[in-house]
């Protein structure tokens, strides 16, 4: 049997996705009753980071020690890929000591090139194309809360990034129709547009995409390693800020997503992470309960 990667969601299809996204349901409701798994016992995650984050750290450090296996953090500081060894090496070496491995780095290059040369299942952590891991958590929470996004309209507010081509895989496998919503300058990727015309909707009005949401969701204006941009960013997206006002336009019962870090008083007002929409809180505990849930299933641990 071939090693599974998770590069892009593009590696699941959308029966295993179900799989994956009813498994971490099930997982985070047996973790608040106080049931223990022991699913990976002896199991190592190599955990490379080339970019630093909070919520990727720390969900998969305590995922892997919840299900009975062991988290080994390696920085760029601490690997010979910061030293200039050749990507295929490092997977060499690092795939014959451990059981899976998550890089959060930079190019999507850096994570496919890795994937071709281990021999143990690689996870796309973030990078500067897509980041696929949250989109689990994401749609863990919209099932979590409003049932299957089959058929509904998911609007993206913001900036062209790795989230926004994520959504645009995300469109595809679930079944949605993704509105986005951004500046002239700052759409997404065009081959993903061109790939993927039936699903998405592209429009630099933020009140004109949201009408008819029943998902809506945004990120930072300047992610990691666009901080130089950031007052011309704030410029740009004069009028994509996410608040009450904005999200009034969208049906009654749609929710409000964002996933961290994020920075009041630009890409949201200072209140809608707390007001009814928002279930921003669950998305990113969800990060915890979604990518065991994924790492049960590369490893082969969740049954048909």
């Amino acid at each position: 049997m071939s090693t599974r990667h998770f590069l892009t969601l593009r590696d699941l299809s959308p029966s295993e996705l179900t799989r994956i996204i009813e498994r971490a349901i099930t997982l985070k409701q047996e973790r608040s009753a106080g049931v223990l798994h022991k699913s990976l016992e002896s199991k190592v995650l190599g955990m490379i980071f080339e970019k630093s984050s909070t919520r990727t750290r720390v969900s998969f450090e305590a995922g892997i020690a919840h299900l009975g296996g062991s988290g080994l953090f390696l920085s760029s500081n601490d690997t010979q890929l910061g030293r200039g060894e050749p990507i295929e090496d490092s997977a060499r070496v690092i795939s014959s000591m451990v059981d899976i491995i998550m890089i959060r780095t930079f190019g999507h290059d850096i994570v496919e090139k890795f994937a071709q040369y281990s021999s143990v299942p690689v996870i796309n952590a973030l990078t500067d194309e897509y980041h696929p891991c949250q989109l689990l958590a994401d749609i863990q929470t919209y099932t979590e809360h409003r049932g299957s996004p089959k058929g509904k309209t998911v609007v993206w507010i913001g900036d062209g990034n790795n989230m926004c081509h994520s959504y645009i895989n995300a469109a595809r496998l679930c079944d949605f129709h993704l509105h986005i919503a951004c500046p002239k300058g700052y759409e997404p990727d065009q081959q993903l547009i061109d790939e993927n015309q039936d699903r998405i909707t592209l429009f630099n009005n933020a009140k004109d995409a949201i009408a008819g949401a029943d998902w809506v969701v945004t990120d930072t204006w300047a992610s990691m390693g666009k901080e130089d941009e950031k007052q011309a960013r704030i410029d740009a997206f004069n009028g994509f800020q996410v608040n009450e006002d904005l999200m009034q336009l969208a049906n009654d019962d749609a929710v409000f997503m964002h996933c961290l870090p994020a920075y009041r008083g630009m890409e949201i007002n200072e209140t809608i992470m707390d007001s009814p929409y928002s279930v921003v809180w669950d998305e990113a505990e969800n990060r915890l309960h979604a990518q065991k849930a994924l790492m049960e299933f590369l490893l082969g641990q969740l049954s048909e």
